[in-house]
């Protein structure tokens, strides 16, 4: 039962031994029609006003270390993961999301580089932010250990946070669904009922996942400079 239960999240469709899954990251690209991102609508007013919210929020984050379009990659990665998030509600189409390979892929590059600028560029300021100021001098080597793995952790918190929320709706959902046929039709209103609300809260998640693994790369980011 739980071999079939994590199976949703296979990528198991092949086509010359190659995974064509993977391609669903990458379909709004392939199949957004380009006048929607040129001709004004609703739609692209509505779009248009969250990314002005997210660039002047970011903007703020970032303080001094701001400038021209050092908001960008984070926006980037807020609308790509977003993208992926809502694709995966869609019935048949895999969740690129719930997969680490995906998010370390994105989480990892990031600390990586914001790691090595910060040591390169700013070592000292690194080393200062080991220890936070009043710290006892018995207590330094601690902070400096618990500071040092803090730091490294990070990347795999935001992609197993980000995983483990796309998993854990999605579970639920077809944990739901599976035992549907075996009850009766008031019982299948009422699970349908249930399962319209669950989609409504993974569809709130899946903005909310986004949105904070933005923001912390953007804290992470400020950090370093």
């Amino acid at each position: 039962m739980m071999s079939n239960l994590f199976s949703i999240f296979d990528p198991s469709t092949n086509l010359f031994n190659l995974s064509i899954n993977w391609v669903s990251t990458i379909l709004g690209m392939m199949f957004l029609p380009y006048s929607f991102w040129m001709i004004p609508n609703r739609h692209f007013m509505i779009w248009n006003f969250i990314l002005n919210k997210l660039h002047n929020e970011f903007k703020t984050l970032l303080k001094n270390n701001y400038f021209s379009g050092s908001t960008f990659i984070f926006i980037s990665m807020f609308s790509f993961v977003l993208f992926n998030n809502f694709l995966g509600l869609f019935p048949y189409i895999f969740t690129s999301t719930s997969h680490l390979t995906l998010t370390l892929s994105i989480s990892l590059p990031l600390w990586l580089s914001f790691m090595l600028y910060g040591w390169i560029n700013n070592y000292q300021h690194m080393f200062i932010h080991m220890i936070p100021q009043g710290t006892p001098g018995i207590l330094m080597p601690f902070m400096v250990l618990i500071e040092t793995i803090s730091n490294i952790i990070r990347p795999g918190t935001l992609a197993v946070r980000l995983t483990a929320n796309m998993i854990a709706g999605h579970l639920l959902m077809t944990l739901l669904s599976s035992t549907g046929p075996n009850l009766s039709y008031l019982f299948i209103f009422m699970l349908i009922i249930i399962q319209i609300m669950l989609l409504i809260l993974e569809s709130a998640v899946a903005i909310i996942q986004s949105y904070v693994i933005a923001i912390l790369s953007t804290l992470y980011s400020s950090e370093v400079n």
